[in-house]
Formats: C-alpha cells, structure tokens, sequence
C-alpha cells in the first residue's frame, strides 16, 4: 500500500483550510485517510506560527515506514528540519512560448514593413 503524506483541503469557498494527513496514494484528495499529523491555514500571515501545524515525531515515523511526502508538504517538513529539500531549477521557466515567439516575429515584421 503506497503512502502519501499530503494536503486534504476543508473549509468554506474561498476560505480554504488544510489538514496534513497520511493517506493511501488511492484515496480521494478529501477522502479516507490513516492519520492527521498537522494543519496548514494559507489565510493567515506568512511569518504567523500557527500557519502550519505539524507533529514532528509522527512525520518522521511514517516517513521512516516509506510515505512518500507531496512537494507542498515536503516544504513544511523541510522548514521542520525534517527532511531535506533538494532545490529545483527549471531554466526554461521564463522562455515565452512557441506561439508568443511567433507574435513577437510577426509584430516586428509588420513594425518593420511599416517603416
């Protein structure tokens, strides 16, 4: 049975609220799940210290029985001290796209034609 630890969303719309729980990589988003180790409120403050609550201990030992983190919360466990988080880079992030490169080629034509 494969084990995520990740986000299932809760509260109103527009107002969203996190658990952090343990659940089976199966199981719907909102679904069934095994434990609730923490809680992630994105509405309040960045620097506030209750935006996320999370149970060190218990985090490590599911992940010392093999489940697998999301990114998100891999974040969280990282901040925790928990894990380390390998940094990503993705170079063509800020390239524009096939179709924005052929606007561009075609707005500098007809400025050029125009001239």
């Amino acid at each position: 049975m494969p084990l995520k630890i990740r986000l299932a969303r809760g509260g109103a719309k527009k107002n969203p609220y996190y658990r952090i729980v343990v659940a089976d990589s199966r199981s719907p988003r909102d679904g069934r799940f095994i434990e609730k180790i923490g809680t992630y409120d994105p509405m309040k403050a960045k620097d506030a210290g209750d935006r996320v609550v999370l149970d060190v201990e218990k985090a490590k030992d599911w992940i010392s029985k093999g489940a697998q983190p999301t990114d998100r919360v891999l974040r969280f466990l990282d901040q925790a001290g928990v894990v380390k988080r390998e940094a990503r880079s993705n170079p063509k992030k800020g390239e524009p796209g096939k179709k924005a490169v052929e606007r561009a080629k075609e707005k500098a034509d007809k400025a050029a034609a125009a001239e």
